[in-house]
């Protein structure tokens, strides 16, 4: 089962397609533009449509959606957890 989607390789976060992701849970993610997975484990519960970190980040890193930069991190992320509002902000502001 697929848990995470993600679209490129530099991706460092992914988004969770299934409900019901809990802490402890082996997540399998799939590159799509390299028709591969991947695996990460969720560390927090993860909320349908939410990203979940695929690396460890600190402050002040690029994080990187559908081969995107969409922000910077503003509080340490390790893999496998809620990547969200509260340690992601965008640049333009």
């Amino acid at each position: 089962m697929i848990h995470i989607v993600l679209h490129d390789a530099k991706d460092t976060v992914g988004v969770a397609v299934v409900e019901g992701i809990k802490a402890g849970t082996e997540l399998k993610a799939w590159i799509m533009d390299e028709d591969k997975t991947i695996t990460v484990r969720a560390v927090q519960d993860i909320p349908i449509g939410h990203k979940v970190a695929l690396k460890d980040m600190s402050v002040g890193d690029t994080v990187f959606k559908y081969g995107i930069d969409i922000g910077k991190v503003v509080a340490a992320i390790k893999a496998g957890e809620h990547a969200h509002v509260h340690n992601i902000k965008t640049k333009r502001w």
